[in-house]
């Protein structure tokens, strides 16, 4: 008799399975290896991949074609979706989505509400957390801290030991980076041609200027 179980993701009951390694519900269209553990209360579906000694615990989801692989962890109401991919030693919890074609790695961490989306690239020691949003082509590295309301898109760089917080918009072809903190209600952009870098701040738009 074929097993079937409802994913809440519209499609009704589709044929699924309880994994032998945590007892959560695998739909039969996914991928997820003996070695990997798939909690209770979690789910993969869709085409999904979990492999290695991945976890998938709490109330997780991990869908669409997204992967997670290595030592990665999604846990609590986490949501892993589309062609996602979370690796190495990286972790996924709160409430957090990681989705697009977005890459979560290494020792990294999104956490809370936060989303990785687009391509973007979380990966190092970084972490992205509260509401703060990383989405576009842009890299969050090292040991950078992206939290509050913050907003890291376009090709920017955040990497070393560098803070974007609060409001903070850091976007177009921008690096920040070094032990640099950029908070409050600041826009931080690259020019595309010649790779300036300006703030905004309250209306007015001011170019950073290297003093040697």
């Amino acid at each position: 008799m074929m097993t079937k179980f409802d994913f809440n993701d519209g499609n009704g009951p589709v044929p699924a399975h309880r994994h032998s390694n945590g007892g959560g519900w695998v739909a039969d269209t996914a991928t997820v290896a003996g070695t990997a553990y798939v909690g209770p209360y979690a789910r993969v579906f869709d085409d999904a991949q979990v492999s290695d000694d991945a976890r998938v615990s709490g109330n997780a989801r991990v869908s669409g074609n997204a992967r997670v692989f290595d030592d990665a962890q999604v846990s609590d109401n986490a949501q892993v979706f589309d062609n996602a991919e979370v690796f190495g030693n990286a972790e996924v919890f709160g409430n957090a989505k990681v989705y697009g074609k977005a890459q979560v790695f290494g020792y990294a961490e999104v956490y809370g509400n936060a989303k990785v989306y687009g391509k973007a690239q979380v990966f190092g020691n970084a972490e992205v957390y509260g509401n703060a949003e990383v989405y576009g082509k842009s890299w969050v590295s090292g040991y950078a801290l992206v939290y509050g309301k913050a907003r890291v898109s376009g090709y920017a760089l955040v990497y070393d030991h560098a803070e974007v917080s609060d409001n903070a918009f850091v976007s177009d072809n921008a690096f920040v980076s070094g032990y640099a903190k950029v908070s409050g209600n600041v826009l931080v952009s690259g020019d595309d041609t010649n790779e300036d870098i300006f703030i905004e701040m309250k209306g007015k738009r001011y170019k950073l200027v290297e003093v040697e």
